[in-house]
């Protein structure tokens, strides 16, 4: 495997040097973890920075790192507008949903839609955000192993279960605190990696950082796409800004992991600094790494014969997974055959890689490595810590055994842990044949599982007047809205049914789901003020 030769024992033991840097600060916190409160919430008692901080890393996990440099790569910055879309869904989740979470001192972001609508909202949120963090952990463990993969030529299944066997562990140990700890030092560490690829990247063309910016200028990669108001069914600059401003409102608002940083804050204006922080960190870094993606694309067309080993990885990959071994007889004709049928779309999320592994100095390598790994590790375990907390308190306390002792909470949150890194490990194993873009794999699935559960947080506020068998009727109807407009858009769908499709992109899913739900909810209420008893559930 070409890339394998570069990797020396400096970078090595940079790798490893971090691994164990991050594995003692997940033991050092490991004996001030003998609370539940402790696990979930940290005491209640970090500073707004540390809360930010790890927001903002959670932010950039690997899906950024690499999928977003792959995304401007294949095609341009369209994705930059679900950054812009941040700051405005920071202040309304800073206006209104924060304040509700700090009131009501419980863990769990759902308990407020037990006390809204009853249990069975607290229980239909629950259950959508624990299959959302699986997809969520198998998308990130996925790209998490790519470097390995294009590094070494490993089998890409072997080191997604390593790295998913690792980050459990890290999970297991640590509890929120050491989570957050270690995201505000990867959040560094992913900056500096990110900056000096960068640097590296601009200086190492022929004519310098202008010819960087003459040739992605030339193919339009610095394109925020198309600003056409009426062509819904593509990511259109417009569609994308909605989506981005509804899947923000989701994170900032109604996401588990999230409101943990909110609760775990000292104080109400630490838990707000804690927004802005990590909001506003955000949108300048998703625009380097597109500027990344974009320099990689004028640096492989001056680098033609680097292409040419990418298209070699990528394609000894394939062939890997297919069962294809180099002593088969066909090797060498199907070998070929893969490398041909290539498009962009393959290359884009192993680009940085390659890159990585062919062209940083010996140290840089292991550091940058080190910063992908970093990324991962702070979402996966923030994802694997939240879900805990709901299996705990969600489920195990709220249904099981509500008189249970703190010991069965904290056994509960450890075994939690490793059963969604397990799931998750099983998801990113199922991504494995992935021949679409990581990034818009993971925004529709998070579109979709999400768009109900922002819709209900929001019936809830904005419609206050529904209650009970009205606000069940709406959600059903919603949820039936957005099965429509995501099955629709799938090979699955009958094509003698063709007419019958939606006619939005996947993305506004979670734009028009929620919206819907609101205005029916409205609607339901006006259409039962005459029967208060029916719409009150009193």
């Amino acid at each position: 495997m070409i890339a394998a030769v570069f990797f020396t024992g400096v970078d090595w033991f940079v790798l490893l040097g971090y691994f164990v840097a991050i594995m003692a600060l997940g033991l050092f916190f490991w004996r001030r973890n003998n609370t539940a409160d402790q696990f979930t919430a940290g005491g209640r008692t970090l500073p707004g920075w540390l809360c930010g901080l790890s927001i903002f890393a959670t932010y950039l996990s690997s899906i950024s790192y690499l999928a977003l440099p792959g995304k401007a790569f294949v095609d341009n910055w369209n994705a930059f507008a679900f950054s812009l879309a941040l700051p405005f869904a920071a202040a309304i989740a800073v206006r209104f949903f924060l304040p509700l979470y700090r009131r009501s001192g419980e863990v769990s972001a759902y308990s407020l839609l037990e006390h809204r609508f009853g249990l069975w909202a607290r229980l239909y949120a629950s259950c959508f955000y624990l299959l959302f963090q699986i997809a969520r952990i198998g998308v990130v463990m996925y790209l998490m192993a790519l470097p390995m993969a294009v590094l070494f030529g490993w089998d890409i299944r072997i080191v997604i279960v390593v790295t998913g066997i690792i980050v459990t562990i890290y999970s297991f140990v640590g509890g929120i605190v050491a989570v957050i700890w270690a995201d505000a030092i990867q959040a560094i560490v992913l900056l500096a990696g990110a900056l000096l690829a960068l640097g590296i990247l601009l200086f190492d063309m022929p004519g310098g950082p202008s010819e960087v910016i003459e040739v992605a200028n030339r193919h339009d990669k610095f394109s925020l796409g198309s600003t056409s108001l009426l062509a819904i069914s593509q990511p259109t600059l417009w569609v994308v800004l909605a989506y981005g401003l509804f899947d923000n409102l989701r994170n900032f608002g109604v996401d588990q992991s999230y409101v943990q940083r909110y609760i775990a804050a000292s104080t109400d204006r630490e838990a707000a600094k804690s927004v802005w922080v990590g909001a506003l960190l955000y949108v300048p870094v998703s625009a380097l790494f597109l500027f990344i993606g974009s320099s990689l694309f004028a640096y492989y067309e001056s680098h033609p014969e680097q292409t040419q080993e990418v298209r070699l990885i990528v394609a000894e990959q394939k062939m890997m997974q297919a069962g294809i071994t180099p002593d088969a007889p066909e090797y060498a004709s199907r070998l070929n055959e893969t490398m041909d049928g290539l498009t962009e779309t393959d290359l884009g999320d192993r680009v940085f890689p390659h890159f990585i592994a062919s062209n940083l100095p010996m140290g840089a390598r292991g550091l940058l490595i080190a910063a992908v790994f970093a990324a991962a590790m702070s979402t996966v375990s923030t994802s694997l810590n939240s879900s805990a907390t709901l299996v705990m308190s969600d489920f195990y306390k709220r249904l099981l055994r509500p008189d249970s002792s703190d010991t069965e909470h904290v056994r509960v949150l450890r075994g939690s842990t490793i059963a969604w890194g397990a799931m998750g490990t099983m998801m990113a194993l199922a991504l494995v044949r992935l021949t679409e873009s990581a990034l818009d794999i993971w925004w529709i699935l998070s579109a979709v599982l999400g768009a109900a559960i922002i819709g209900l947080f929001l019936l809830g506020i904005m419609v206050p007047k529904i209650r009970g068998g009205a606000a069940v009727f709406v959600l059903l109807i919603g949820m039936t809205l957005i099965a429509w407009m995501a099955a629709s858009k799938t090979d699955y769908w009958p094509s003698q049914y063709s007419g019958l499709a939606s006619p939005f992109h996947p993305l506004l899913v979670i734009v028009v789901g929620p919206t819907a739900i609101v205005l029916l909810g409205w609607l339901v209420t006006k259409f039962l003020s005459k029967k208060p008893n029916e719409v009150t559930g009193d």
